[in-house]
């Protein structure tokens, strides 16, 4: 096997990186939209170039809004994209027509704001200089309007109301599912969430409300009524009709504008992101004046969806599927999609998560799946939770027989694959064995970079690993017994 290991060399693109990400950091937030408004109003409010279509919630809002990005395009419009955080490059946030824009054109509109920002910082309004995700918002807005687009589809960071995002004023405003999720910044309850996601709800927009619990949904419906716009409800107005499973995807049957859209090819797994499709085709459709789509056209707009790092198998034999659910809600999305769609036997676990993450319940949902967890963690943030703790915690729910502990993610994923294989080696039956790498989207991007090649590009070349070049023998596992007994002690 030969890793795609990235490179640590020096570069003008790394050194912009470093530059932007020294700022405060994005899991930090300081509540308010004056540093933000005061850059783009020196920009000449780039925000205001073109119509918004924007996406809340506490899971789906990336996989939703690159759905609306597809169908729109599909239609003949050109999009741009914005989206957090990223899996791999920084650029992979700001996409245009559904390509990340190039290092060169990221490093061009940094240029041109940044004398700027500059000036926004020495005014320290609230205290605090531009952030990071303040700063990287600017300048998604800043290449939208001259590239010029048609439609920006826009993910918020985190919450709503002071997310910086949220100083365009959106005509479609898309609320996903809402959960517990950064409680400690965003409320303790669903319904503080939800008043603090519903701030993307402005006067006389179009909102496209997923399924809510009760207490989520009485608050959004609140917010629109208070600011005139008008509710679009998962279930009622729109939704999925029907689903089957198909190779590498499903077929899916979603009631439209016009009524039901059958004979729809999803090349994406679960039940969940079928449903995020019907909110997808809500949105697209909603931002024409619930005109209804050409059926052909809402087919090749799904037809064109590819959403990295959302159980996406980037390697065969065995597979290794990569997604970064990092919250109990997405866990058990994915734990029942797995069930469905791979039903891999064994499945190993590769799990690296952020100290701030449910880690215990997250392992709970995996445990009924997984025959064995390696732990891990993530390299590029002191963020992650150390690989040892992480250990300890799924021990008390795996078992210290099942739990493995590889600190380093290539270690880890190298680890899993020779766990994977021993069934097959020591029985003969080629079974169907998997890896999963998930816990963190941070995991599954620097996963990605180690396995596949060109990791950013939309057409991907998957690296050549053979666990068998690696250590991962039978006469070190040991025929009869656990192949990293005692590893947590």
């Amino acid at each position: 096997m030969s890793l795609n290991m990235p490179t640590d060399l020096p570069s003008d693109h790394q050194r912009l990186v470093s530059e932007l990400t020294s700022r405060w950091p994005e899991h930090r937030v300081a509540p308010s939209l004056a540093r933000i408004r005061a850059l783009t109003e020196l920009l000449g409010d780039p925000q205001r170039a073109y119509p918004v279509i924007q996406v809340a919630g506490t899971n789906g809002k990336g996989s939703t809004a690159i759905m609306i990005e597809s169908l729109l395009r599909a239609a003949g419009l050109r999009t741009g994209r914005f989206s957090s955080p990223h899996l791999v490059d920084i650029t992979e946030r700001i996409a245009l027509d559904g390509r990340p824009i190039s290092a060169e054109r990221f490093a061009e509109v940094w240029a041109d704001i940044k004398p700027y920002v500059a000036l926004v910082d020495e005014q320290a309004l609230d205290g605090v200089k531009m952030t990071f995700f303040e700063v990287i918002t600017a300048m998604a807005y800043a290449a939208f309007a001259d590239a010029p687009v048609d439609v920006a589809i826009i993910e918020t960071g985190m919450g709503g109301t002071w997310d910086a995002t949220n100083i365009a004023d959106a005509q479609v405003a898309v609320i996903m599912p809402i959960d517990l999720d950064h409680t400690h910044l965003l409320g303790e309850t669903i319904a503080e969430i939800a008043a603090e996601k519903a701030g993307i709800i402005k006067p006389g927009a179009q909102a496209i409300l997923a399924g809510q619990s009760r207490e989520a949904a009485d608050v959004l419906l609140a917010r629109c009524a208070e600011v005139g716009a008008l509710p679009h409800r998962e279930g009622i107005d729109f939704g999925l009709l029907d689903r089957r499973l198909a190779v590498d995807g499903q077929l899916i049957r979603l009631n439209g504008a016009g009524g039901p859209v059958d004979d729809i090819f999803l090349p994406l797994h679960g039940v969940h992101m079928a449903r995020n499709a019907g909110v997808a085709l809500a949105a697209a459709e909603a931002f024409f004046g619930f005109t209804a789509m050409d059926p052909d056209v809402v087919r090749e707009g799904f037809e064109a969806v590819t959403a990295p790092g959302r159980l996406e198998t980037v390697r065969q034999s065995p597979p290794i599927v990569l997604d970064g659910a990092h919250n109990p809600h997405a866990a058990r999305a994915s734990a029942e999609t797995m069930a469905e769609a791979y039903a891999f036997q064994p499945l190993v676990g590769v799990v690296a998560m952020m100290r701030d993450k449910e880690a215990e319940q997250i392992l709970r949902i995996w445990e009924p799946l997984m025959a064995a967890v390696v732990c891990s963690q993530v390299s590029s943030t002191e963020r992650g939770l150390p690989a040892e703790e992480l250990a300890e915690i799924a021990t008390g729910i795996f078992g210290a027989d099942r739990v493995h502990v590889r600190p380093r993610l290539d270690d880890a994923l190298e680890w899993a694959t020779t766990l994977a294989d021993v069934p097959e080696r020591m029985s003969g039956d080629s079974g169907n064995p998997g890896v999963l790498v998930t816990g963190s989207v941070i995991a599954a991007g620097e996963a990605r970079a180690l396995l596949v090649s060109d990791a950013g590009a939309t057409e991907r070349e998957e690296v050549d690993w053979d666990a068998d070049d690696h250590g991962g023998t039978l006469d070190e596992l040991g025929a009869d017994t656990d192949p990293d007994e005692g590893d947590t002690d």
